[in-house]
């Protein structure tokens, strides 16, 4: 190991060094001259060490320094730690750079790291995608000239960031993005930005749902505390007028049982995400029973029913809730074909698995209508709906026991015509083949 350069060493070296010339010059009387001539060898020395370390330092790409002796030992070798020093810290920076960036561009939200100033430091792959930003390309730009949203430049120039502040996405109107700031490092500041449309949209359907419960068990209930406020008054119900007040008052207590025992039946298709399909069920009987209730739910509109039935075709899952699904689609089907149509049901294999298909020849669904019918509570035509006693629960039922078997309901309609609305179930559902 080479000692560190010290000033007593220097002392020894320059003493080593001129003692010889110094001895010649006392010999041969010509001290100045020698003197002088060991001076010139000196510089010479120094000036090549020079000429090698800044080659060594500034053209040379070698790791390994020049070899040197002397004073110039401990310096070369000096350097050369601390060039193995630097390399280290920059390593190791490097890497704990790229651990930052790996994580910022594994979070499920957008990153931007900006200067207090504005001016874009750096941002991830997801920021692009939400905001539009281009990186490296619109690094050192100013923030606030890429997202021009007017909440989003007072939010930032009153520097008060303790509230998020939600904004409407550049690229799309009908996503909101909430943004946070705070602070990062000196001079800097990390925005964090995440989609929150679909956690809005829930909570406008949970409005919307006890809303419209509200709505639905208002009006049976405010005809039943009519009657009964009519029944204080003996006189008031009587004969003919009692037959009818009891007949509306039990059709609205029919009303309301039906709308709460489907508020129950979704709440626990929901409430059971994850169910085990090793039941097998036998759809063919199922649906036997189910074509006896709907020519009794007929009643005298002299409907016509087609069962086509593959007797064999048995499938594994639930069979309250595939009895829910597939009841509700053909009780659906009867309410709204008119007198003398058919409602034809069919539940055969396919090469996809098996598959029911409900057709009506009512009045159809209008293209705007088809992808929001499986939400709660929603009706096409409301009036209609409350005439035929459905509560709007029906599909959405339908849409949540068919996604805990892997499957999703199809709708297909055209006005004036009919509509048909079907499943496909997996092939590993197939109890023969289990």
């Amino acid at each position: 190991m080479v000692e560190r350069l010290s000033w007593k060493k220097l002392v020894w070296e320059l003493l080593f060094f001129y003692l010889p010339w110094i001895a010649l010059g006392w010999i041969f009387g010509y001290m100045p001259w020698f003197l002088l001539v060991a001076t010139w060898i000196q510089l010479v020395w120094h000036f090549h060490n020079l000429l090698k370390m800044s080659n060594w330092l500034w053209k040379e790409r070698s790791l390994t320094p020049p070899s040197g002796s002397g004073s110039w030992e401990p310096l070369f070798n000096g350097i050369y730690r601390l060039q193995q020093r630097n390399r280290r810290r920059r390593k190791e920076l490097a890497t704990l750079i790229r651990r930052f960036r790996n994580g910022a561009e594994s979070l499920p939200d957008a990153v931007v790291v900006f200067r207090s100033e504005g001016n874009i430091v750096w941002c991830n792959k997801l920021a692009q995608h939400l905001l539009g930003f281009r990186w490296p390309d619109d690094a050192g730009q100013p923030i606030s000239n890429l997202l021009r949203s007017p909440d989003f430049v007072r939010y930032l120039s009153k520097q008060s960031f303790e509230t998020p502040l939600e904004i409407t996405s550049p690229f799309n109107y009908d996503r909101t993005l909430e943004l946070r700031i705070m602070h990062y490092t000196e001079g800097e500041y990390l925005m964090v930005v995440r989609d929150v449309s679909q956690v809005k949209q829930l909570e406008g359907m949970r409005r919307n749902f006890f809303a419209n419960v509200s709505h639905e068990l208002r009006t049976p209930m405010t005809v039943l505390q009519g009657y009964l406020e009519m029944s204080k008054d003996p006189d008031m119900l009587v004969g003919p007028m009692w037959d009818k007040a009891h007949g509306v008052m039990t059709e609205q207590l029919t009303r309301m049982n039906s709308l709460v025992e489907q508020l129950l039946t979704l709440s626990k298709i929901e409430a059971a995400p994850n169910i085990e399909l090793e039941e097998t069920i036998d759809v063919p009987a199922m649906l036997d029973v189910l074509e006896k209730e709907a020519i009794s739910l007929s009643g005298g509109k002299e409907q016509l029913f087609s069962f086509e039935v593959d007797k064999s075709l048995k499938v594994l899952g639930d069979e309250d809730q595939l009895r829910s699904a597939i009841s509700n689609l053909v009780y659906n089907a009867v309410k709204h074909t008119p007198p003398d149509a058919e409602v034809k049901v069919r539940w055969y294999l396919t090469s996809a698995g098996p598959r029911l298909e409900v057709t009506d020849q009512g009045q159809g669904i209008e293209p705007q209508h088809i992808h929001r019918l499986t939400e709660r509570f929603y009706r096409v035509d409301k009036a209609r709906s409350r005439e035929t006693g459905g509560s709007g629960l029906g599909l959405a039922i339908v849409k949540h026991a068919l996604s805990h078997h892997d499957s999703h309901l199809e709708i297909e309609s055209e006005v004036g015509v009919g509509s048909t609305f079907a499943f496909t179930l997996p092939q590993r559902l197939i109890a023969n083949a289990a």
